[in-house]
């Protein structure tokens, strides 16, 4: 691969497009972004993206992009490029890769955003020049990616990754796919507030610093709100944070314990807002886990911090062309 190729890297999500000009060496040049018009179908979306492609190249024209490559959040055909289902953006049974490369006369792949994520903490990140290694991004909910002896793992239909549904307790809460006692329905953002507002609801008193930061509104409780608290050394929040790192480190271990990475890397906004839980999960996965797959293991945070998705978009769909 050239280090003067440059591609397109795209992070679709429900409230905001992200377009980012991105060379081979994993360098950010230039970005756009625009809120998602989710509401307007997926005509209208596909549109916003051409046109902000557009506006994007026009603006850096020495710097032609080969490539194009675009996560959703979603379950996506490896074989096809359609997008089967993207919940937050209400796409059904999209062929994406073919309208866009249609539109774009360009080489133009798309995959799983968490994966894309995880493309770009592996080749440019804190991945780099590993092999083998987990990445989990705890965020909204939990998602991550496992790249095995030098490959990204996709599994049989290209679902490899959906973490965050591993069952951690099986008598646990309701996650939203359904099932109970999943990753993210213990330490997901989502999880986070809900119990959050559950604690207080039944102890106002004891959770009156978490009301005060949510405006005295019990549904505006937020993992934010329960971080911001945190820090301020407030008894309820520090137990809800005692209960995320246990969920935690729970599906951190037995993410090394399947897959032996050398390297267990930690992104999403809960990270970037409880900076302090990585050293405790690196200390509970290395009591718990096996000692063999944890006698090289490095726990480390993520580097690229909210570039890695647009990176590693780009990142795959140069890798993708070379293969091609």
């Amino acid at each position: 691969m050239s280090k003067n190729q440059w591609a397109i890297g795209i992070d679709v999500g429900g409230s905001k497009i992200e377009v980012a000009l991105v060379n081979s060496s994993g360098l950010l040049h230039d970005r756009l972004r625009v809120p998602t018009d989710s509401k307007k179908g997926y005509e209208a979306i596909l549109k916003q993206i051409t046109e902000t492609i557009h506006q994007l190249c026009e603006k850096n024209g020495d710097a032609v992009p080969s490539a194009v490559g675009i996560g959703i959040p979603g379950q996506i055909s490896r074989s096809s490029g359609i997008v089967h289902y993207a919940p937050n953006l209400n796409w059904h049974e999209v062929k994406l890769e073919d309208d866009l490369s249609a539109m774009l006369h360009k080489h133009v792949r798309i995959c799983n955003d968490v994966r894309a994520a995880t493309w770009g903490e592996w080749l440019y990140g804190a991945g780099r020049n590993c092999d083998d290694l987990v990445c989990i991004f705890i965020g909204t909910g939990i998602g991550g990616g496992i790249v095995s002896d030098g490959r990204m793992l996709a599994g049989c239909n290209n679902t490899a990754g959906e973490i965050g549904h591993m069952t951690i307790d099986l008598h646990g809460p309701e996650c939203h796919c359904g099932n109970k006692g999943c990753f993210e329905a213990l330490a997901g953002g989502w999880a986070v507030a809900r119990d959050a507002q559950a604690m207080v609801s039944t102890d106002k008193k004891g959770g009156k610093i978490l009301l005060a930061i949510a405006g005295n509104e019990i549904n505006k409780i937020t993992a934010k709100t329960v971080a911001e608290a945190a820090r301020k050394n407030d008894a309820l929040a520090k137990k809800i944070v005692d209960n995320l790192a246990d969920a935690l480190i729970a599906g951190a271990t037995a993410l090394v314990n399947a897959f032996g990475p050398c390297r267990l890397i930690l992104g999403g906004g809960i990270m970037e807002g409880m900076p302090q839980l990585l050293g405790r999960i690196e200390k509970g996965v290395k009591k718990y886990a096996l000692k063999a797959a944890t006698e090289n293991l490095k726990v480390l945070p993520a580097k690229l911090h909210n570039d890695s998705g647009v990176i590693g978009a780009a990142a795959f769909a140069l890798h993708s062309m070379d293969k091609t």
